[in-house]
């Protein structure tokens, strides 16, 4: 591998790629200096942007339900069909809105889970998943939308089946894009999975106050209908696109995998940046074998300590506490005194949603290790002013609320928000998205994301029961979680900011310091001693190639390749 990384870490308008022993990659295998264009690689293409914009109404498939759930469970209709408790007045007990609200991460956790094996069939890959995910979530919004009084587990199947797609769409949406975009924006373009997640929480908030006056089941199951859109804009949409770049190449089709790169990078297929990529797909792959299991992945080189530093960061994404918020906000601001706790929502998803956008900009600029510890010190701090307040400031002497105290709550409610919006939300699919080599990608995906439902369903089943016990002191359960997130990432995740997802699997490889690899880049001895084991297996695969055609082609073909400029590399299908 050669020595990108400097280049890597550029703004992105530009790639030199030189690598340190000033030899163009690919000399050993006929190809001269200057046989390949070295023009400037645009910073995103239209290609690219659309695709991170399709793919993303995933993550708003996500995020509406989220939001929309939180809204229902204070809707008068919604209680009336089923709801367990009606005297004195109605409202659900902690187990039955727990069910209603957590099955769906229970769906999802499976959902996770199967996606793997699913998206690694040579026959269906990571494109066709989506679009079958997708009808799934259809089947499952059906389901909710046919429930009737008072048939309340018929909303809570239906949000298990909705919440198996959801799960499937968490691993692939992220993987989709990771293994698309070109390294100088890929945080970024994962990162715009969370951005739609907000958009979808807010747009269920606005649809919420819309319909919660309605007094019929039009009230909840008008917004439920919604929610078709965005599933069927991706299905189709996602039809659109290639299969990404990476499937392609590890499933012998070479020529795709190298046209997809040339499309989403913007470049030529003879450019060095395409080259680089091919050559290092092709060094990776040599290293692998051909079959993997969803259980072997913990047996790969360095991938029990990558599995666990994901599982942990992905359920820290959730311990942080933002969907106690996203879930239960509703309820938590109705019962401080606020008069319509549908607009407090509101205010909360709309932070949500513009705080996102300075992550997207961060997550390159500052890199992942900076923005997820300094954002997890700012949950900490907001989760510790915001409990203290609700335990000791809120009650006035006779049990009523003290509204001037609910609104600061709200304040730092919001402030939470945006360090969560800002940096946790967005950065933690960017890096489980990033540490996995390609054999092993969609299974530690698929294990990371699991966790990630786990935690999810936690929070959802068992936050009713323990504010009820506790109240608002569960706000510093959230802030020793920050705390904990914090120490995490700094003393265990590597860097991956402007690196190509081969140079990410080879830092975890060599056993990179952490507090180390910002900056790292490959020593001289390797970098030439890579460069040598290259040229002379390029040299033996052109002489195979070169007997290859005269055999079956003749010396037209192999005049043919001499003339322009190839030895075959990457022509055809991976013998």
């Amino acid at each position: 591998m050669d020595n990108r990384t400097s280049s890597l870490s550029d703004s992105g308008t530009a790639f030199e790629n030189v690598p340190m022993d000033n030899k163009p990659r690919g000399a050993g295998a006929g190809i001269e200096k200057g046989a390949y264009d070295d023009s400037k690689v645009p910073f995103m293409t239209a290609r690219t942007f659309f695709m991170c914009i399709l793919v993303s109404m995933g993550g708003i498939c996500f995020g509406y339900d989220t939001g929309q759930i939180s809204g229902f469970l204070e809707m008068e209709n919604f209680l009336y069909n089923f709801a367990d408790q009606r005297e004195p007045t109605l409202a659900f007990t902690w187990r039955r809105s727990g069910l209603i609200v957590g099955m769906l991460s229970i769906g999802t956790l499976f959902g996770a889970l199967i996606s793997a094996p699913i998206a690694n069939h040579p026959k269906i890959g990571r494109r066709l998943s989506i679009f079958g995910w997708c009808m799934i979530f259809i089947v499952g919004n059906i389901i909710q939308i046919a429930a009737e009084y008072p048939k309340w587990y018929e909303m809570m199947v239906g949000r298990i089946v909705a919440g198996l797609a959801i799960g499937g769409l968490s691993v692939l949406v992220p993987m989709y894009q990771g293994e698309s975009s070109p390294a100088h924006i890929r945080g970024a373009i994962v990162c715009c999975y969370q951005l739609f997640i907000t958009i979808g929480i807010l747009l269920a908030n606005l649809i919420n106050f819309g319909t919660e006056s309605i007094s019929n089941t039009g009230s909840w199951r008008i917004p439920i209908g919604i929610s078709f859109a965005w599933a069927l804009i991706l299905a189709f949409g996602i039809l659109l696109f290639p299969e990404t770049p990476r499937f392609d190449f590890r499933n012998g089709n070479i020529d795709k995998a190298r046209k997809n790169i040339a499309k989403f990078h913007g470049v030529s297929e003879n450019h060095r940046v395409v080259r680089d990529m091919m050559l290092d797909l092709e060094e990776k792959l040599a290293e692998e074998d051909t079959k993997t299991g969803i259980l072997e992945v913990f047996k790969g080189k360095r991938m029990m300590y990558r599995i666990l530093l994901g599982v942990g960061i992905q359920a820290f994404q959730q311990l942080t506490g933002a969907n106690y918020f996203f879930y239960y906000g509703t309820t938590i601001f109705s019962s401080i005194g606020i008069d319509n706790s549908f607009i407090t929502q509101i205010i909360l998803g709309s932070v949500n949603v513009v705080c996102t956008f300075p992550g997207l900009y961060m997550v390159e600029k500052f890199g992942r290790r900076k923005c997820l510890t300094i954002g997890a010190l700012w949950m900490c701090m907001c989760f510790l002013v915001f409990a203290s307040l609700g335990n000791f400031k809120l009650y006035n002497a006779d049990g009523s609320s003290n509204q001037t105290i609910g609104y600061v709550m709200i304040v730092f409610a919001s402030l939470f928000i945006a360090a969560f919006a800002s940096t946790w939300g967005p950065m933690a699919w960017a890096c489980v998205a990033e540490m996995y080599p390609g054999k092993y990608r969609s299974q530690g995906i698929a294990f990371c994301s699991a966790s990630n439902w786990f935690f999810n369903f936690y929070l959802a089943f068992f936050t009713p029961l323990i504010t009820d016990q506790i109240d608002f002191a569960y706000g510093y359960v959230f802030a020793g979680c920050n705390l904990c997130a914090a120490l995490l990432i700094y003393f265990f995740l590597i860097e991956s900011n402007g690196k190509s997802l081969e140079e990410i699997d080879t830092m975890y490889l060599m056993h990179v310091p952490p507090r180390k690899s910002t900056g790292w880049n490959l020593p001289e001895d390797i970098v030439a001693a890579n460069a040598a084991a290259r040229e002379q297996g390029q040299r033996d695969r052109g002489l195979r190639e070169r007997k290859h055609n005269l055999a079956n082609g003749g010396e037209k073909n192999e005049v043919e390749n001499a003339g322009n400029g190839s030895t075959g590399l990457f022509e055809g299908n991976r013998a």
